[in-house]
């Protein structure tokens, strides 16, 4: 059964982000949480199902039924999801297929970590270093970056991408996340910033590399039989999809052609639109090759063509496809895996019309991509202002 306007987000919030030394993580699920409740004008009693995400800083052994707890609700439908940075959406099907099955009418998906005050810099780096294949690649020493750092090169050596292109990324998110008070980085760069930046791994720089941050989310959803009793407008999912094409990155079949090329292909199947029908997009932006491979990928130009569709200003604001509209993690924040539960509360005040200073004119149908491990687990979603 196709899920295309079974569900709506009714109720989005996110925590401070940035620096927040104040909150541990489980404090700032707990805020998001609450947070998202008074959005929706709902009483914590009416919610029946939970999906978390355990957090780096503050592991719990059963988080999920630790933050039922500590809020004092007691859900039939009770998970603890992690598919690194693609959890965000995964879950969102996940919970679409729970209320489709009667196991919950409505269900609260909260994520928080706190990266930034919490973990040391050693902890920090003993977690990159860990997710390489631990025969095949841990032994060579190559942490993140380094891993996203060759599908930059892969793409360079195969279509001459220049490491200008990349930079557009980082400076297009810069000027979105200059219109965002909540942003964590709001000071505009250039690309020659990025370029003159400090190297981290061949071609990437700083500015190439997502931010290191405290932060959390949560959004409230239902069936949309039941959307029209909330205070605000529903968002509607229109379509979502998965593609997972790998776990290490040395086992991948391409480097520069990603599983976002089903994820995006069932989504949009499902929602019966097209890359060219989107207002915006938010994409999963840890590192600035990653957004160009996810826009040949999403469709939104030919493969090999990103570089030059970055170059054309199309990702802008104003732009043809206005991406990561609140700054996305380059400049808004990035908290480990809840990093694009952001990417989801900012595209429902963008189909609200509540952006303020960013809002997208007139946007009326959006996509949300999320990808975990290096470049492993993809996740595709279009939501939209009306059910269709």
């Amino acid at each position: 059964m196709s899920l295309r306007g079974r569900i709506a987000i009714v109720g989005a919030a996110d925590t401070k982000v940035g620096v927040v030394p104040d909150m541990s993580p489980t404090e700032l699920c707990v805020n998001a949480a609450l947070l998202a409740l008074q959005d929706a004008d709902l009483d914590k009693s009416a919610i029946d199902g939970l999906i978390t995400c355990n957090s780096f800083a503050e592991p719990i052994m059963y988080h999920a039924e630790a933050i039922a707890e500590y809020l004092q609700i007691f859900p039939r439908y009770c998970v603890t999801a992690n598919t690194g940075g693609g959890t965000t959406l995964a879950v969102i099907q996940q919970a679409a297929a729970a209320m489709e099955a009667g196991l919950a009418n409505t269900v609260l998906i909260s994520m928080a970590d706190s990266l930034r005050s919490s973990m040391t810099r050693e902890q920090s780096m003993r977690t990159q270093a860990s997710t390489g294949h631990p025969q095949f690649e841990q032994p060579y020493g190559l942490s993140v970056p380094a891993y996203y750092a060759l599908i930059g090169q892969a793409h360079m050596a195969e279509f001459g991408t220049t490491r200008e292109q990349f930079a557009e990324v980082a400076v297009s998110c810069r000027v979105h996340a200059s219109r965002n008070l909540h942003a964590q980085k709001r000071e505009l760069i250039s690309v020659s910033d990025v370029i003159a930046s400090r190297p981290i791994a061949e071609p990437l720089h700083l500015l190439d590399c997502s931010l290191v941050s405290d932060g959390g989310a949560a959004l409230i959803i239902t069936t949309s039989e039941r959307a029209a009793d909330y205070p605000h407008a529903p968002v509607y999912l229109l379509g979502i999809g998965e593609g997972h094409s790998h776990e290490h990155i040395s086992q991948a079949a391409s480097l520069t052609t990603s599983a976002a090329v089903e994820s995006g292909c069932r989504a949009y199947e499902m929602a019966g639109l097209t890359a060219s029908d989107m207002d915006f997009a938010q994409l999963y932006d840890c590192f600035t090759p990653t957004v160009l491979v996810e826009l040949e990928d999403l469709g939104f130009c030919s493969k090999g063509e990103g570089g030059d569709y970055l170059q054309s200003g199309a990702t802008y604001p104003g732009g043809a496809l206005p991406v990561n509209t609140h700054g996305g993690m380059l400049s808004h924040c990035h908290p480990g895996n809840p990093g694009s539960m952001f990417a989801l509360t900012e595209t429902v005040w963008q189909l609200r019309h509540q952006a303020e200073e960013r809002q997208v004119e007139n946007a009326a149908v959006g996509l949300v991509h999320a990808q975990g491990g290096i470049m492993s687990s993809h996740a595709t979603a279009i939501f939209a202002r009306e059910r269709g």
